[in-house]
Order: C-alpha cells, then sequence, then structure tokens
C-alpha cells in the first residue's frame, strides 16, 4: 500500500511519518479548543471518560500494532534466511560439481557462475521495483540440460551426480521461494484499520481537557510514537523494497570466494575486478538485522 515510500531514503519517510502525525495531533488540539471543547467538556467527569477510553483505546489498537511489527519483521527475517539458504545451494553445487570430469564439469561451471551473476546484477534491481524477474529461469534451464545430459560411469561420479541433481532441486525451489516474496505484503485491508485505527487515537487526543502545553506535550509524545510503528511496519513489510531491505550480499559472498576464484571452464584464477562491485552499493546493502 505505501509503495511510495520506498523511493525515498528511510529516514526521510521517518520523519515524515512523525512529523505528519504530530501536526496532525496538535493541529486537531487547537482546532478543537476554537470549536466544541468546552461543549463537550460541560461535566467534569468527561475528561475521566475521555482518559478511559483513550487508555483502553490505546491498549487495544497498541495490540494490533505489536502483531503486525512482529509478523512483518518475522516475515523479513524469514526472507533474509532464504536467500541465504540459497546463497548456500549454489556454493554446494559449485563443490559438487568439482568432481564432474572436463569438459562437462567447465560448462556446469560456467552456467552456475552465470545464473549467479545474473541474480546478483539484473534480479536484485528488478526485485527493488517490486518486479519479478525472469532472466534467471533461462539460466538455470540451461545449466539443467547440462546436468541431465551427463552419464556417470564411475562409482563416485554417480554419487555425486546424485547429490549435484538433489541440490539443484533445492536450489530450484529456494529461487521460486524468493520470487513469491517479491509481492509479499500485509493485505490492503489492514492497512484500512492502522490508518482509521491511528485516526481515532488522534482524535481521543484531541478531546482531552488539560493545560494547553502540557496537552501538546502528552499529544505530540503519543503521536511520534504513533507514527514511528507504523513506519516500521510499512518499512518491513515489502523485504525487496526501499533501503531497509534483503540485500544480495550472501550470493554475493558465495559468488566472491568460490565462483569467482576460477576464469570459465578454466580453473585458473579469474583476472578483473569483483562482479559485486559492479552492483550499486543501495543495492547490495542488506539491513537484515536492525
Amino acid at each position: 500500500m505505501f509503495y511510495w515510500i520506498y523511493n525515498y531514503p528511510s529516514w526521510v519517510i521517518e520523519a515524515l511519518f512523525c512529523f505528519l502525525s504530530v501536526g496532525l495531533t496538535w493541529s486537531g488540539i487547537f482546532l478543537t479548543r476554537l470549536t466544541f471543547h468546552s461543549w463537550i467538556h460541560r461535566e467534569k467527569r468527561t475528561n475521566d471518560m475521555v482518559g478511559v477510553a483513550l487508555s483502553s483505546y490505546f491498549v487495544l489498537f497498541g495490540l494490533l500494532l505489536g502483531l503486525l511489527s512482529v509478523a512483518t519483521y518475522q516475515n523479513y527475517n524469514d526472507i533474509g534466511n532464504l536467500v541465504d539458504k540459497e546463497a548456500s545451494s549454489i556454493g554446494s553445487l559449485y563443490r559438487d560439481f568439482a568432481a564432474y570430469p572436463q569438459p562437462i564439469r567447465g560448462q556446469l561451471e560456467d552456467r552456475l557462475r552465470e545464473y549467479a551473476r545474473y541474480t546478483i546484477e539484473e534480479d536484485w534491481p528488478k526485485m527493488r521495483k517490486g518486479i519479478v524477474p525472469e532472466g534467471g529461469t533461462v539460466r538455470v534451464n540451461e545449466l539443467f540440460k547440462v546436468l541431465v545430459a551427463f552419464e556417470p560411469i564411475k562409482k563416485s561420479e554417480v554419487i555425486f551426480h546424485t547429490e549435484a541433481v538433489e541440490e539443484f532441486n533445492n536450489l530450484i525451489v529456494l529461487r521460486r521461494d524468493r520470487l513469491a516474496s517479491v509481492s509479499t505484503g500485509l493485505p490492503a485491508v489492514l492497512w484500512w484499520v492502522v490508518m482509521f485505527g491511528a485516526l481515532g487515537n488522534i482524535v481521543l487526543i484531541w478531546l482531552q481537557d488539560m493545560q494547553i502545553h502540557v496537552h501538546l506535550i502528552l499529544g505530540g509524545v503519543l503521536a511520534s510514537i504513533l507514527g514511528l510503528v507504523i513506519f516500521s511496519i510499512a518499512a518491513l513489510d515489502n523485504p525487496f523494497r526501499g533501503s531497509v531491505s534483503v540485500g544480495p550480499d550472501a550470493i554475493a559472498l558465495v559468488y566472491e570466494t568460490l565462483l569467482e576464484q576460477s576464469s570459465p571452464g578454466t580453473g585458473k584464477p579469474a583476472p578483473g575486478a569483483s562482479v559485486v562491485s559492479n552492483v550499486p552499493a543501495h543495492i547490495r546493502r542488506t539491513n537484515k538485522r536492525i
């Protein structure tokens, strides 16, 4: 729902959420005092009732925000772990390929290397825009064609080939789970509940009766916390988007430490710069632990 926030730095959106919440609260306090504040507080008990209602409402609404915060963070953390597993699968598959004879070993390594490079340089920029990339499908299909074309002869080749096929299938499952997570997020109906709930909470703050400076201070504190919590939920809602997002660092590490150590099909040290250096910092960065 808040897709536009991912186009700006997180601190800008955080400040925006906080300022909007506090600004709406303070504006409502002044407006209420100029209009119907005296009409509502004709009886002394009214302020006590408003205070009870605000406390009860804040507890219920705070429970909802707490559950949503936990849910979004758990989803964010799970997707980060999913990327780690995909990186581990790529590394395991590369090591399994070391048992294959040439020239098929070089062909398998080349295709796996190309898949990892494409994932880092092409998949992630698209996922950060909410687009499900499709180019990786072609590369895993090419890898699969070479893999199934091999006919093991030795017993050791049979063992490693079986292991490689199983690991390849595991990589496919992990990749599909990652792509399915590109568009994951809270349903729009929950965001409408959060918005109406936040507005109701702010309205109850308006209706409090106390000295103006105390009213502004307490209202500003509650409103700022409210805005920050909603921002944190929105920032973590789509794990691949925004500056607070899961990056391809785990896959890039495997590429640099294993796949890039040898030139395509040769087994010799690879010349040139790291592929990850070609990826912008805002794409490579991951804020998995926040």
